[in-house]
């Protein structure tokens, strides 16, 4: 399956923590920046932070239950190779990272299972790491 990269811009209301964190917490590497925007290489797919007063699902997150737990809504995020979400993980873990939903594996046995975990950058925005050992498993039913 080839991919087209997509394009995703988000509203952070703190420029130099948004930049930060995901310049280096992820190491994603940056692009075309001013004042109120940065473009960031998230996975291959171009990410824009924008600079935009705080929104309420910022403030107070909402949620649906999903395999037991609550899954922030909206969110975003990439489906990474196995190994790739295993070495963030770790990474994430090793960082003292405050997650949402703890990195483990999804619906497991069933069809579609996958690991997965959820966290905030520092804006409120929620993301989802996601990997398949199966990647037919993707849109399964």
């Amino acid at each position: 399956m080839s991919l087209s990269p997509f394009h995703l811009a988000i509203p952070v209301y703190d420029i130099p923590a948004a930049r930060k964190f995901y310049g280096e917490v992820f190491n994603l590497e940056e692009g075309r920046s001013a004042a109120q925007w940065v473009d960031f290489n998230f996975y291959g797919h171009q990410l824009v932070i924008h600079e935009h007063p705080k929104m309420a699902y910022q403030e107070n997150a909402l949620s649906n239950p999903v395999d037991g737990h609550n899954v922030p809504a909206p969110h975003f995020g990439v489906i990474l190779k196995w190994e790739q979400w295993e070495a963030l993980a770790e990474r994430l873990t090793a960082l003292g990272t405050k997650f949402v939903i703890e990195p483990y594996i999804r619906f497991k046995g069933q069809v579609g299972e996958q690991a997965t975990m959820f966290l905030f950058d520092p804006c409120g925005n929620a993301l989802e790491f996601k990997a398949f050992k199966d990647m037919s498993q993707i849109f399964a039913k």
